[in-house]
């Protein structure tokens, strides 16, 4: 996605220490049209990669819900996002995982309703960032616990010169990202658009 890497490169701040600044236009303050084309490009990267008969999109919250959305928006399915708290509302047999926050540094659970995801579920799974893995590999185990069948993991950056696909391919799904962050040193981004190959599943040769 070409508007996608253009706007990391024309906007993006990096920070030193691998932290990449895109809070003006992804993760903070979001920019609807590029939104809206961001949710179009990740369904339509599953629908190239073979992934069908998806019934929700989910993610954790916070900055991956509009892009879950979007992309729920745009296959005409439910959309539903772990809470990072659990409220009064949610029952005690809700599914839980413990994951380590990306950004605030120590583990925070994430937790799902039974009443909105179960065995008859196809799920996709989406996300702002793949760096580490951790999130996504925190909410495939999530998803697994009610039954769904995880189908394919999704992101709008993936920073490659991190272990986050290394991390995620054991699964065996298609792992899509938009926009690969290629190196961070020196000061200097070098993105590009991610190559479609690499949104197929590990190892596979042709489309499913």
């Amino acid at each position: 996605m070409q508007a996608l890497v253009d706007r990391l490169l024309r906007d993006g701040v990096n920070l030193g220490n691998n932290i990449l600044k895109v809070d003006g236009f992804i993760n903070h303050q979001l920019d609807p049209h590029l939104t809206r084309e961001i949710g179009k490009a990740l369904a339509q990267q599953f629908r190239d990669a073979g992934v069908a008969d998806i019934t929700k999109v989910v993610t954790a919250e916070v900055s991956g819900i509009a892009f879950a959305l979007q992309t729920a928006m745009e296959l005409e399915v439910e959309s539903i996002y772990a809470r990072k708290v659990r409220p009064v509302t949610m029952p005690r047999d809700s599914y839980t995982r413990r994951v380590t926050s990306p950004t605030k540094g120590h583990e925070v659970e994430i937790v799902l309703n039974p009443e909105y995801i179960g065995p008859r579920d196809r799920v996709l799974l989406v996300d702002d960032f793949l760096a580490s893995g951790a999130t996504l590999a925190a909410l495939h185990d999530l998803v697994s616990q009610s039954g769904a069948e995880v189908t394919g993991f999704g992101c709008v950056i993936e920073k490659s010169f991190q272990e986050g696909r290394r991390v995620l391919a054991p699964y065996g799904l298609p792992i899509v990202s938009l926009a690969m962050i290629q190196s961070m040193d020196n000061g200097i981004i070098k993105a590009v658009a991610t190559p479609p190959e690499l949104c197929r599943a590990p190892g596979s040769t042709t489309m499913a």
